[in-house]
């Protein structure tokens, strides 16, 4: 009877102090606050390393929320100091996720790898990003359980191989891994399930930006014969992402030439009358699927919308196989301009639009700053950014507020949890007193 007594004295003497502020205790209270927030000065590099003390955590979750951070973090700002201190225990955190983790987690830390490589940019750290991969990404890329987690794998292989790939060889096995997930009787495996339209998408838009570094010459005729008659079957589908990214392929296919490396009818041969009548034959060849290709790019140009067809995917294809049809019959690539902090990024062949498609899909809202900021990609388009305009010197950007600013962020739940350990520390050695004189 007496505790009870004295703990009710002792909540309403508390009560008493937070609503008043009579007594030291609030003022020491007050002082405590102010000294934690004086200490809890999370910088970016602080949330960065926070999130990858995460990985090491033993629950999913808590790892799925780490490399989502981390992918903030890297689209919002370029991470060169971060990368180079960090980058090796990033990466092997990263690949032992996809070896272990959750579809969800397996996409993240495949989007992780391929910011890694993009921000460490082409040397000694983007090679070694790509040989330390390549063998975890296609041992998870046999398990095409999950459309998001294969187009992930994909997207990294693509972004690790354009980066990091110091030769041909390198690229054309990227290539090959990824041709694998939609024709396995060409890998080891027995053939599986019919890929999904999203699967096919995403393994002809990952192996067209890698063609766009290789000289069709370099290419192994005997990986890619019969990849042209392929691209044409896909026109045919019914899903207007295949029919678009087949009809992109084909012409950069035909940009690149050296067509009879993919037409599927090149032979070689030592007597010079029958290698007279193989080239005869297989010129026929590549001038007939020429011919079918552009009529089904002719009619993809002018397709009239069905019943339930959506408006602006119709005007996407049919725009998109209008060019593709003026660049087959008079060879004119489109041109096309993206205003990039003032200043225009313009493309002006199809290598260089399925780059800027593929980049500034992978980086989504982090593209501005990227190519803002990374000279890699400028490099890669030729493009020269505006710096050190005074206006924007000091602008804090949407991201870096939501990360480091905003009530919901990484940088306030941390000062929160910290002023609340302080509190209860104040609080316990308040209610210890009070007793001590009940008891006295």
């Amino acid at each position: 009877m007496g505790r009870r007594s004295s703990q009710r004295r002792n909540a309403a003497m508390l009560d008493s102090d937070d609503t008043d502020s009579v007594s030291s205790s609030s003022t020491t209270r007050s002082d405590m606050m102010l000294s934690g927030l004086e200490e809890v000065q999370f910088d970016k590099e602080t949330v960065l390393d926070q999130c990858v003390d995460a990985l090491y955590e033993k629950r999913g979750s808590t790892r799925e929320k780490a490399l989502a951070s981390i992918i903030e973090a890297f689209n919002s700002n370029i991470q060169h100091e971060f990368v180079e201190k960090k980058f090796a225990t990033l990466l092997q955190l990263c690949l032992s996720s996809i070896r272990r983790g959750s579809s969800k987690e397996i996409a993240l830390a495949s989007h992780v790898i391929g910011l890694l490589s993009l921000t460490a940019g082409p040397g000694d750290k983007a090679h070694e990003i790509l040989e330390e991969s390549v063998k975890p990404i296609s041992v998870a890329l046999k398990s095409r359980s999950d459309n998001s987690k294969i187009s992930s794998l994909l997207e990294c292989l693509a972004i690790i191989t354009f980066v990091g790939g110091k030769d041909p060889e390198e690229t054309e096995e990227s290539m090959q891994l990824m041709w694998q997930v939609i024709n396995p009787k060409l890998g080891p495996n027995v053939a599986t399930a019919k890929p999904s339209p999203a699967m096919i998408t995403a393994v002809v838009s990952s192996w067209s930006f890698l063609l766009t570094t290789m000289d069709g010459w370099t290419l192994n005729p005997k990986s890619w014969q019969g990849s042209i008659s392929y691209f044409s079957n896909l026109l045919d589908k019914e899903d207007r992402s295949v029919r678009i990214a087949a009809g992109e392929t084909l012409a950069l296919v035909f940009e690149v030439g050296s067509l009879e490396k993919f037409s599927g009818e090149s032979k070689g041969s030592s007597d010079s009358s029958t290698d007279e009548t193989n080239k005869s034959r297989e010129l026929l060849h590549i001038q007939g699927l020429r011919a079918k290709v552009l009529n089904q790019v002719r009619t993809l140009s002018a397709e009239a919308g069905g019943k339930g067809s959506a408006k602006k995917d119709l005007n996407n294809q049919r725009n998109t196989f209008r060019d593709i049809l003026e660049f087959l019959e008079d060879g004119y690539s489109p041109k096309i301009s993206a205003k990039i902090g003032g200043l225009l990024l313009s493309t002006s062949t199809w290598a260089n639009l399925i780059q800027l498609n593929f980049l500034r899909h992978f980086l989504g809202g982090g593209f501005v700053k990227h190519m803002q900021e990374n000279e890699f990609l400028h490099d890669v388009f030729g493009f020269t950014p505006k710096k050190n305009l005074p206006t924007s010197q000091h602008r804090v950007s949407g991201t870096d507020k939501r990360m480091y600013k905003s009530p919901n962020s990484i940088l306030n739940k941390a000062r929160t949890q910290f002023l609340n350990k302080h509190r209860m520390l104040s609080q316990d050695k308040n209610v210890s007193y009070y007793a001590g004189g009940d008891e006295l």
